[in-house]
């Protein structure tokens, strides 16, 4: 490639549940300049979402399968947006961060993935309500003596 570097591409995957979490369909952000920073993200209208992102089957049930990992380790509940960072050589896979409160605008990433993946916006704000109430009924449960 004449000595140029590829930037490693950025995966997104939004998760939404409490015990039992499901993952949406990956997307993908292209950035207009070479870091997604805040400009890049609110100002410029350069970058690029692609959802769903342009991965083989088996790529994306990994990082559905990762997001989902991710989201249990740290013991998320409610919603959560995954980030990945994937090397564009040999297609690797990286945890780069867990968004534990995601955008939720309508530009955002996060309601954007679980549209493409069949779940509404007003649908989607049913579901979180469902999850904030089926978590609180839980921890209402929970007895504490001193």
């Amino acid at each position: 490639m004449g000595g140029k570097k590829q930037k490693a591409r950025e995966i997104e995957c939004s998760v939404l549940g409490n015990d039992r979490p499901e993952s949406s369909v990956p997307g993908e952000i292209v950035p207009s300049t070479e870091f997604y920073d805040y400009k890049a993200k609110y100002l410029d209208e350069g970058s690029q979402l692609i959802i769903p992102a342009k991965l083989s089957k088996a790529e994306t049930k990994r990082v559905q399968q990762l997001a989902i990992a991710a989201f249990q380790a740290v013991d998320c509940s409610g919603l959560a947006r995954v980030d990945f960072l994937m090397d564009p050589k040999n297609r690797k896979i990286y945890l780069n961060e867990i968004n534990t409160m995601p955008g939720f605008t309508s530009i955002s990433m996060y309601p954007k993935l679980w549209a493409a993946s069949g779940l509404p916006y007003p649908k989607l704000i049913e579901r979180l309500i469902q999850l904030g109430l089926e978590r609180h009924a839980e921890k209402m449960k929970n007895q504490y003596t001193r």
